[in-house]
C-alpha cells in the first residue's frame, strides 16, 4: 500500500473522529434521532458537527486526485507528500474548526484544497 492510500483510507474514517467530537459525553444524546439532536446543539458540538459534513464533502475530489494519480503513474513520492499534505490541512481545519478559529480554519482549508489541485497537476 502506498503513503497515499493509506490516507486515502485515514481520510476515509478521519470524519467519524469529528462525529465522536461532536457527541462527546453523550449528554441527552437521542441515538433514535442523531441528526436532531446534533442539529440542536450549540458551540464546540455544533463546530464539530459542521466540520464532519465538510471533512466528508472533501473526499470525493482527494480519492479521485490520488486514484488517476496512482491510473495515470504520477511520480509517487510527491503524491504520497501531496496526500500527506492534505491529510495534515484537514487535521488542523478540524483542529480549528472545533476551537472557533475561522480564519485559520480558512487557510488551512484552502492549503488542503491546494494539495488536491497540486495531486492532479502531478498527472
Amino acid at each position: 500500500m502506498t503513503i497515499a492510500f493509506g490516507c486515502v483510507l485515514f481520510m476515509g474514517l478521519f470524519p467519524y473522529v469529528a462525529a465522536g467530537i461532536a457527541k462527546k459525553g453523550f449528554e441527552n444524546y437521542d441515538n433514535s434521532m442523531p441528526r436532531q439532536w446534533l442539529a440542536q446543539q450549540t458551540g464546540f458540538r455544533a463546530r464539530a458537527n459542521a466540520a464532519q459534513t465538510n471533512l466528508f464533502e472533501s473526499l470525493p475530489l482527494f480519492f479521485a486526485a490520488v486514484i488517476i494519480a496512482s491510473i495515470s503513474n504520477a511520480p509517487q513520492a510527491r503524491v504520497d507528500l501531496l496526500a500527506l499534505g492534505f491529510v495534515a490541512a484537514r487535521i488542523a481545519y478540524l483542529l480549528c474548526y472545533i476551537a472557533n478559529w475561522p480564519t485559520s480554519r480558512s487557510i488551512v482549508w484552502t492549503a488542503g484544497l491546494a494539495c488536491v489541485v497540486a495531486i492532479f497537476l502531478q498527472i
